[in-house]
């Protein structure tokens, strides 16, 4: 919802919201910069443990100076606890896959997301999708398999990784859909955080004890552990960006900056680790962002036109 200057200024409010969300696309890939130094000394879970720890925690700050505690208050808890599952579930499988992989080639190939979101929608939220749409999905998991192919030789299963993270964060979409105006801000950055540490943290003690070496937690070291706090912070403030973006212009506007994430990605990849995407990767990637941008204009002409038959049904103001 906007406020009423954005009402009087519906452009104003709409670059306001694509410059909030190309920010926070950019900034990202920050976060899985540091993971993947940190991967290098610590096992990817604890570094997802660790990013909803610093999340939950930077939420309880911000509300204790602020709004107060009862900000953080769920309306339906296990919901939200459930959304925050399904999204540490999906960081958990990429900080995984970033361990062996270069960042822009997971992102690329995690970017069948919105192909994802899409099924889904049509089968859990009965929403229509026409056989265009159906194209553009097909589409982008070509796109997805190109990147796949030449990768899957070097990194093995790992290469599968970010479609599992896929997969979960649209689910976390979904489910983040149905909660749509259940709770603040802060109450949805605090459950999403509470949510990841009940799911990963017992995962890190049972895991830890049967031996595995990706769950195995160990101590940070201070650097370390600044570092984990710098991925929370990414992860709180990049969501924030996100949300203020989504309250000043529409999703179908904002949808085709998602894919800002790639350059950002490549450019941080290649000046911290030396990794630059191959040719055929940047033939993948140019599929998936091509069907999911077609998929963000056909969302928009559709909202556009919903818009005006519900106008036409309206009639004229008396």
């Amino acid at each position: 919802m906007t406020s009423t200057a954005n009402a009087g200024a519906p452009d104003a409010s709409v670059m306001r919201g694509i410059m909030l969300m190309s920010g926070a696309m950019l900034l990202v890939p920050m976060m899985d910069i540091c993971a993947k130094y940190l991967s290098s000394s610590l096992p990817p879970l604890q570094i997802a443990f660790g990013r909803f720890a610093f999340q939950m925690l930077f939420a309880l700050l911000t509300a204790a100076v602020g709004p107060g505690l009862a900000s953080l208050r769920a309306p339906r808890l296990w919901p939200h606890l459930l959304r925050g599952f399904f999204l540490a579930g999906a960081s958990a499988l990429f900080f995984t896959a970033l361990k062996t992989m270069p960042v822009a080639d997971a992102i690329a190939i995690f970017f069948v997301e919105p192909m994802i979101l899409t099924i889904l929608s049509a089968l859990f939220l009965r929403e229509t999708v026409g056989i265009r749409r159906w194209a553009a999905v097909l589409v982008g998991l070509v796109g997805a398999m190109i990147i796949i192919r030449p990768g899957f030789a070097t990194f093995g299963v790992t290469a599968l990784l970010p479609l599992g993270t896929a997969f979960l964060f649209a689910l976390y979409l979904v489910v983040t859909r149905r909660l749509s105006g259940e709770g603040s801000m802060l109450c949805v950055q605090f459950t999403a955080g509470l949510g990841g540490c009940l799911l990963l943290g017992p995962l890190l003690v049972f895991g830890g004890l049967a031996g595995f070496d990706d769950f195995v937690p160990v101590a940070p070291k201070v650097p370390g552990l600044a570092l984990l706090a710098i991925i929370g912070a990414i992860s709180f403030f990049a969501h924030g960006l996100i949300v203020k973006a989504f309250a000043a212009a529409p999703a179908s506007v904002l949808a085709p900056f998602n894919y800002l994430e790639i350059v950002s990605a490549t450019l941080f990849g290649y000046l911290v680790f030396g990794d630059f995407p191959d040719g055929v990767t940047w033939i993948g990637i140019a599929l998936i962002v091509g069907s999911g941008i077609y998929i963000a204009h056909r969302e928009h002409r559709r909202s556009r036109t919903d818009l005006a038959a519900r106008a036409t049904r309206a009639g004229p103001p008396d």
